[in-house]
């Protein structure tokens, strides 16, 4: 799976985890300008649709760095792709600890990884920090489930199984952004 990573270099540039994934070769940074192919799925907390295992026809990841108080401005931008929502987990990284939907790029696309099956892969990602594994520890069974469901609303399913605060539409549109 190609990994892409556009830095909006929003953030604090010592934290930022799409640029370590670049400079660890794992993922390739490209420039605001990058048209996202229909293989390309393109990470988006704003997206109508979740990620699903049946994605894992696309041949690229693309992870946007940005503010997540800025976000809802840059995800409105024409990328192209097939922009997918992640289902709900929780971060590990120390900023946002064990708080629900608030990843760095790099769970978001280790994330995006385990859903579709390359859990070796998506490990690479997570070893890059001290933190990292306990991203999987933390969300190892939601990420087991999310790698076996059939649909979207399997995957709204046990997203509600796991952390039933989503029950309620606004709590939804509040874990996005």
């Amino acid at each position: 799976m190609n990994v892409f990573v556009i830095d909006y270099a929003q953030d604090d540039p010592a934290k930022c985890t799409a640029k370590k994934m670049a400079h660890m070769g794992l993922a390739t940074e490209v420039t605001r300008k990058f048209h996202a192919s229909n293989t390309t799925i393109v990470l988006n907390p704003f997206a109508g649709q979740i990620l699903t295992p049946a994605d894992s026809a696309c041949k690229s990841v693309l992870a946007i760095d940005c503010s997540w108080n800025l976000a809802e401005e840059v995800f409105f931008r024409k990328i192209g792709g097939k922009h997918r929502q992640l289902p709900a987990l929780l971060a590990a990284n120390p900023t946002n600890y064990s708080r629900l939907g608030i990843l760095s790029s790099v769970e978001a696309v280790a994330a995006t990884l385990f859903v579709l099956g390359e859990q070796e892969e998506a490990r690479s990602f997570l070893n890059i920090y001290k933190w990292g594994p306990t991203f999987e520890t933390l969300n190892h069974d939601p990420l087991e489930e999310y790698a076996r469901a059939g649909s979207e609303t399997e995957v709204k399913e046990i997203e509600k199984s796991f952390f039933p605060q989503l029950r309620n539409t606004e709590v939804r549109t509040a874990f996005r952004g």
